[in-house]
């Protein structure tokens, strides 16, 4: 089953840096990622199906941020389909809070349900991506932080368990799985993972296309 976008409904798009993709700087609100991608496309493909896209992704934000700012940013605009990608910061880089307790899948989990608790009841439709790591080569640098295999080995194991509570409340709510993470796999096992996310974790433009193109194959 696919959604089916009505003309005139409204589509959100939520998360961290990977759907924010410096939205306050872009004339239409939506960033240069695959929020303006899918946009485009839909509007390509559709000109006589008008569609409603915002765009309340922030940099940096974990699942309690979204949460902090669930009401304002997304349930007051009442939209008719909610696209949610967040999960990147609550892994490895991110997963030490101030006092030094590690994060767990558990609490991810909690705060990810109270998400979309309020948007099941409303009837809205949902799409879930999954958080995605892939495997680069090499060394990165990750803010200020010098990132080589054994940290990344780290985050993935972490990360792991995220992806499976990603797809976990995709079933629970009946809603739709961008299996994002199987899919840059996929995708990297036949091309450098570098064309896709040159750090392993923020897409390239040749990943967001990608992103775009696997969110357009859920809806109608």
């Amino acid at each position: 089953m696919t959604i089916t976008l009505r003309p005139g409904s409204t589509v959100m798009f939520t998360g961290d840096s990977i759907t924010d993709c410096q939205r306050l700087e872009s004339e239409d609100g939506l960033g240069f990622g695959y929020p303006l991608r899918i946009a485009g496309e839909w509007g390509f493909r559709h000109p006589d199906r008008a569609v409603t896209w915002l765009n309340t992704g922030i940099a940096g934000h974990k699942v309690m941020d979204l949460e902090a700012r669930w009401q304002a940013d997304v349930l007051d605009a009442r939209p008719a389909v909610v696209s949610i990608l967040v999960g990147v910061n609550d892994m490895g880089w991110h997963t030490i809070d101030p006092d030094g307790h590690v994060i767990p899948a558990e609490d991810y989990a909690a705060g990810y349900d109270r998400l979309l608790a309020p948007l099941a009841e409303a009837g809205t439709e949902l799409i879930l991506i999954e958080p995605f790591l892939l495997p680069i080569s090499g060394s990165v640098e990750a803010g200020n932080t010098h990132v080589g295999e054994k940290e990344r080995k780290e985050w993935r194991a972490d990360l792991d368990p995220k992806i499976q509570v990603v797809r976990a409340l995709a079933r629970e709510y009946g809603a739709h799985l961008l299996a994002a993470d199987r899919m840059f796999a996929e995708l990297a096992a036949t091309t450098e993972p570098e064309h896709w996310a040159e750090d392993g974790v923020h897409p390239t433009p040749a990943g967001h296309a990608a992103l775009a193109a696997a969110w357009l194959r859920l809806v109608a």
